[in-house]
């Protein structure tokens, strides 16, 4: 009995994985791991009993969180616009944009997969229409079946990286740090890792064409009546567009100064690129609408289709990320008009039905109602486990890694890769992240940035074989066996799941470098600095003035409380007082 009341923590951890090992749902098992060892803490007096009474508060301080609202109103917009056949258009214009050049299909659902993590923030969603969409055109004109497998999954999964990405949201929530935060320190990431999943289609159009071949002049729909593509027209408009927007970009701090009415020396990064980019597409979409509205013909058919195609998408992310960088919305806030304006959207187009908003509605309910029951068995769990002292037993554990914080961090996400393969991301977030992010901030590691890389991280658990969920996602839509193609009438042989998951792997190693460049070069993660010093509490002092009892009833309140807290605020703890967490979770 005395082992087992000095080793409750790793007993305890290691009862939660058989209890996983054995299938049982992720909530129920932590809540079952956390009520069984923390009665059997009671019995054995490792824990006070009165530290159950701390459970209900806990589990209504969950009900009251405003951060976790964020997450069903992003999931309704996303799957809004999934139903309403915006990703159809956009893969159809952007295919075609695209086509004449070799790799132009896998260049297009990258750049789809991109616009549609940066509007719905939900994988599902992506792989799923982009693989319904994409993969029978690509299968039709020879491209290899692992690349179209692999650039469909693996650009779905952008959605988890890209704000406003729901892991974000959750990762924000169990490291105690902003979500607006958390949104602008992933923004660069993002980006830079759909940079490098195009990289590779470019390598392979180098080395291998064959594998990666441009649509045939037969393919190409969108032509003016000469029987030219037109796109100098859109090259014309892209360039005017970018030369606005970046003049703009640089300029920036002078014009928020003048509304400020001051001198405005340091604008974040993220902040000038959203409202530049807005700048350039507004001026787009004013010249096409201008150019339709007149008959001028100044702008070819593929110009007009792609800005309007475009914009719409793009003004929603304005809508939903720009007013969370400018300060205007906070991430719920964001989201509700996130998905108003999705609603908006599916009504001008004219696909807004009782049907598609039931469905919707039907699996938002689902997905929000699968998160709090995690949450809420990870908190009986935590509770327990911090009562036995299973967060110093992890620090002990971790701060023992040699290397200091480059081992920690190496251990780490090797620790998150390996369970990957066995875990998704809100399992993850929900387990491992609030047992690593008090050890990465003792060690000195930025919360922002130690988010941002277990997302990034995060993001290969989708792409795992053989537990991957895009994947399943793939492999739910593509086709089980050969099938006649009804525009050429060739037959196409069917996909195998090997093909699937051989076309995974290099992605899932995109990934992985990609960590390693957040690790190597921290500043990537913009909205903060990658590492920073700790802060050494150890030798911190107070000293206060002894004073009169004249003086002290003369005394303001703003001096005790600070201004415009007054009496509300929680009065300062006696250097006597117990700081037991266990005393203090069981309300003592």
């Amino acid at each position: 009995m005395e082992f087992l009341a000095n080793n409750l923590a790793p007993i305890m951890f290691a009862g939660l994985i058989v209890f996983l090992l054995m299938g049982f749902p992720v909530a129920f098992s932590l809540g079952a791991c956390g009520l069984f060892f923390g009665f059997i803490g009671i019995e054995l007096n490792v824990l006070p009993a009165s530290l159950m009474q701390a459970l209900p508060l806990r589990i209504f301080g969950i009900m009251k969180n405003d951060t976790l609202l964020a997450i069903p109103f992003f999931t309704l917009m996303g799957l809004i616009l999934e139903r309403s056949g915006m990703a159809e258009d956009l893969l159809d214009t952007i295919g075609q944009l695209f086509g004449p050049i070799r790799g132009g299909l896998a260049f297009a659902v990258i750049f789809v997969g991109a616009l549609l993590a940066a509007t719905t923030g939900v994988v599902a969603a992506s792989v799923i229409s982009m693989g319904l969409i994409s993969l029978p055109i690509m299968l039709r004109y020879g491209y290899d079946r692992r690349v179209a497998s692999g650039v469909i999954a693996a650009s779905g999964t952008l959605a988890q990286i890209i704000p406003p990405s729901l892991v974000l949201i959750i990762l924000a929530d169990q490291l105690g740090k902003s979500v607006g935060d958390m949104y602008k320190g992933a923004f660069v990431p993002g980006f830079v890792l759909t940079g490098l999943y195009t990289l590779y289609i470019i390598g392979i159009a180098i080395f291998k064409p064959k594998w990666v071949p441009a649509l045939p002049l037969e393919a190409r729909s969108i032509r003016e009546d000469n029987g030219k593509s037109g796109l100098a027209s859109l090259g014309i408009l892209t360039l005017v567009s970018v030369g606005v927007a970046v003049y703009f970009g640089e300029h920036y701090g002078q014009v928020l100064g003048y509304f400020k009415g001051e001198a405005v020396s340091n604008v974040p990064l993220d902040e000038t690129i959203v409202v530049s980019m807005s700048v350039g597409v507004g001026l787009a979409f004013l010249a096409s609408v201008v150019n339709k509205l007149t008959g001028l013909g100044l702008l070819s058919r593929m110009a007009e289709r792609v800005t309007f195609v475009l914009i719409p998408p793009l003004a929603l992310i304005f809508l939903v990320l720009g007013t969370i960088f400018l300060g205007i919305a906070t991430p719920t806030e964001g989201g509700a008009m996130g998905a108003m304006g999705a609603l908006l959207m599916a009504l001008a187009r004219g696909r807004l039905s009782g049907k598609l908003l039931t469905q919707a509605l039907t699996s938002t309910t689902k997905l929000a109602c699968f998160v709090v029951f995690i949450l809420i068995g990870s908190t009986v769990f935590s509770l327990s486990f911090q009562g036995v002292d299973g967060p110093k037993w992890v620090e002990h554990l971790l701060t023992s890694l040699p290397g200091g914080q480059l081992g920690f961090l190496i251990f780490v996400n090797l620790l998150i890769f390996v369970l990957a393969f066995f875990l998704d991301f809100f399992e993850l977030s929900f387990i491992v992240v609030p047992l690593l992010g008090p050890v990465a901030e003792k060690l000195g590691i930025d919360l922002i940035w130690f988010g941002v890389l277990l997302g990034v991280n995060m993001q290969t658990s989708f792409m795992h074989p053989p537990f991957g969920f895009a994947l399943f996602y793939l492999r739910s839509v593509a086709p089980l066996t050969d099938y006649i193609d009804k525009l050429t009438g060739r037959k196409i042989a069917r996909i195998t799941t090997g093909q699937i998951y051989w076309g995974a792997v290099p992605f899932v190693v995109i990934q992985i470098i990609m960590v390693g460049l957040i690790i190597a070069f921290p500043n990537l993660v913009s909205g903060g600095i990658g590492k920073h010093e700790a802060l050494d509490t150890s030798n911190v002092q107070l000293d206060v003035q002894p004073a009169d009892d004249n003086s002290a009833k003369e005394m303001d309140a703003n001096a005790l409380f600070g201004p415009g807290d007054g009496a509300a605020s929680a009065p300062v703890k006696p250097a006597s007082a117990s700081s037991d967490p266990l005393e203090a979770a069981a309300g003592k």
